[in-house]
């Protein structure tokens, strides 16, 4: 595979990301997928997409779970809502992502994504250690299958995430850089988390964002590739620099307006062509 294909997040039936057909239309090769929703996640699905990917060219590269019931309405809810960290819902939804873990696996996809959600801070946090023991438990599920976890980042500062990578301590434990994710939930300036992370990095998103006047407490805006405060120029040469090659696969967030989704995608990926052209990558 070529030094940083680009793809998109893309979406069969879970209405996020592109559908498959926009994805073929934008030329990409690869995408990160958004699990289908549970109904269709059988191994006969899994041929059907399978020969449909195969159809139009493109290669799933990492399947992302995700779970009815979350919320990103707010940075209070986000933590209320998300991943595996909220108690009531933690068990039954470990189990999904050991679902969604089989279900890649039926698909040859041997990457595993999601947000965990809003990991304490704190390691003395009593919650603290049964999110650690969750998370091993999905990455040896995981393991026995030849599959990699990716956690993506955003809702914890990078050292928070290093300290629980190493707590989790498993050797299929990776991380899903997003840029924007670190600016949206107001937690570090993503260049800086990205050198500090880079020997854990695995795939990546391109989002950009600008802040909020209060960052950490409000939203900051989520924007077209190019138009916020990454810096797509120095968000690459730190990917250069650290020896990412993988996929740059882009992400935007605005399935309810597909016209535009579409468009600042294809310019999205005109940018980032026209940064790897410059960067000789």
């Amino acid at each position: 595979m070529e030094s940083w294909p680009l793809g998109v997040f893309a979406s069969i039936d879970a209405g996020l990301g592109v559908c498959l057909d926009v994805a073929h239309q934008l030329g990409v090769k690869t995408i990160h997928l958004h699990t289908p929703q549970q109904e269709s996640r059988t191994e006969g699905q899994a041929r059907e997409f399978l020969a449909q990917l195969q159809d139009i060219g493109i290669t799933i590269t990492c399947v992302f779970g995700g779970f009815e019931g979350e919320s990103y309405a707010d940075i209070p809810t986000v933590k209320e809502t998300v991943g595996l960290v909220p108690p009531a819902t933690r068990s039954a939804r470990l189990a999904e992502m050991k679902e969604i873990a089989d279900f890649a696996r039926r698909l040859g996809v041997d990457v595993v994504g999601l947000h965990i959600g809003f990991v304490p801070h704190e390691a003395s946090d009593p919650d603290y250690r049964e999110i650690v023991a969750v998370t091993q438990d999905l990455c040896d599920h995981a393991a026995a299958q030849d599959q990699a976890i990716h956690l993506e980042t955003g809702q914890e500062p990078a050292d928070t995430l290093l300290q629980f990578l190493g707590d989790v301590d498993r050797k299929n434990l990776f991380i899903n850089f997003d840029p924007a994710n670190m600016i949206l939930y107001g937690v570090g300036e993503p260049i800086e988390a990205l050198q500090k992370l880079g020997p854990h990095v695995r795939s990546v998103h391109c989002k950009d964002a600008t802040w909020s006047d209060a960052p950490g407490v409000n939203w900051g805006a989520e924007v077209p590739l190019g138009e916020g405060d990454v810096g797509m120029e120095a968000y690459l040469r730190t990917l250069q620099t650290i020896g990412y090659t993988g996929p740059l696969t882009i992400e935007r967030e605005i399935p309810q307006e597909p016209a535009r989704q579409k468009a600042e995608i294809a310019g999205a990926l005109e940018l980032l062509n026209s940064l790897k052209n410059k960067l000789h990558t």
